[in-house]
């Protein structure tokens, strides 16, 4: 479905009883009536559509270009909302629900089949989460239904943080957007597979393996984390994702190591894009150095780490390298999406 433009509603302000604002009801209106609209969450911006419409779910993968075999995280207002479309969860996934929700903290279930099966992939599963943000809440709320909302990007491509970001992948493709402004996690949710005896995470994300492990005790990890899986069990595992156009290219060995791969690079006459951060900005010597946060703080990284991949596209640079983080904490997150956006390629 194509329009002339897509519409840009803004929110001014995020206090007070957002759903008596006439944006947040036509938004809300459109979405139920099977419209597709972008919204900004805590972590990024999502793509919503009504689960229970075939129609409003095909929109979404239409407009973002989307395999249908990704299944789709459904955002709710609330935990009760979240019992009616799955099975009795196990005891320590109410424990998560009650801990970090709201948040960026999404649980798989075993699904009543109660949503569009286009959301669930077909799987026997669903993927559920309550969003930390006014305007999320006054959407699902005022919507009445479920919303499922993917990342509201072409794609592959990095993930929107603001209405911009949106505007520039999708104008034309969706009913609206919802501007709230800058998202603050910057990173999607952590998806956590609930349907066994131990809480495994699926996706790395907004809450840490630590933070979840002092609410639950034990976790495991998906491996398929670290291989390519046929069947994903949760979205962003299956496809590339968050890609600049630029080649990119993970370097370990510190900064001496990524200056020589410029000075290569130069030399073929290519022009040369670094991610960094604010600690090692000055030491390369390169046609585009961007500091993505602060290597003190990872989650400033987070943050701006896919504001940063969309400039190096305005910059028209031929390739990036991008230094490492430690795989801890919200570093687990980074390097997920930055070995998804470099296509698993890490020079050592």
């Amino acid at each position: 479905m194509s329009y002339k433009q897509t519409k840009v509603l803004t929110v001014d302000n995020v206090s007070g009883d957002l759903k008596k604002l006439s944006v947040i009801k036509d938004a809300a209106l459109w979405i139920k009536n099977g419209e597709v609209v972008a919204f900004p969450t805590e972590t990024v911006y999502g793509l919503g559509g009504n689960v229970f419409l075939d129609e409003a779910i095909s929109q979404i993968f239409e407009a973002k270009g989307r395999p249908q075999d990704n299944p789709l995280i459904i955002h709710i207002a609330s935990k009760s909302q979240a019992l009616d479309l799955i099975g009795a969860p196990p005891a320590y996934a109410e424990l998560l629900m009650d801990q970090f929700w709201p948040g960026p903290l999404t649980l798989v279930c075993v699904s009543k089949q109660k949503v569009s099966e286009y959301v669930t992939a077909g799987l026997h599963t669903v993927a559920i989460r309550v969003p930390d943000h006014p305007v999320a809440l006054a959407l699902i709320e005022e919507a009445g239904v479920p919303i499922a909302a993917p990342s509201a990007n072409r794609s592959g491509k990095p993930s929107p943080t603001t209405a911009c970001h949106v505007f520039h992948d999708l104008n034309g493709k969706i009913m609206a957007i919802v501007d709230g402004g800058s998202t603050g996690v910057g990173v999607e949710s952590t998806v956590v597979d609930c349907t066994g005896e131990i809480p495994i995470i699926l996706r790395p994300g907004g809450v840490t393996k630590e933070q979840i492990e002092q609410v639950v005790g034990t976790v495991g990890i998906d491996k398929a984390l670290f291989e390519k899986s046929a069947a994903p069990k949760s979205p962003g595992m299956k496809y590339t994702h968050y890609a600049p156009n630029a080649p990119l290219q993970l370097v370990e060995g510190g900064t001496e190591r990524i200056q020589q791969l410029i000075i290569e690079k130069q030399g073929e006459g290519m022009r040369v894009g670094v991610l960094a951060t604010e600690e090692s900005q000055t030491s390369y010597q390169a046609d585009v150095v961007l500091a993505c946060g602060q290597r003190a703080h990872l989650q400033t990284v987070a943050q701006k780490l896919y504001e940063v991949l969309r400039v190096f596209d305005e910059e028209n640079v031929d390739v990036i390298f991008s230094e490492t983080f430690p795989q801890e904490g919200v570093g687990l997150a980074i390097m997920n999406r930055l070995e998804k956006a470099a296509s698993g390629i890490i020079i050592r």
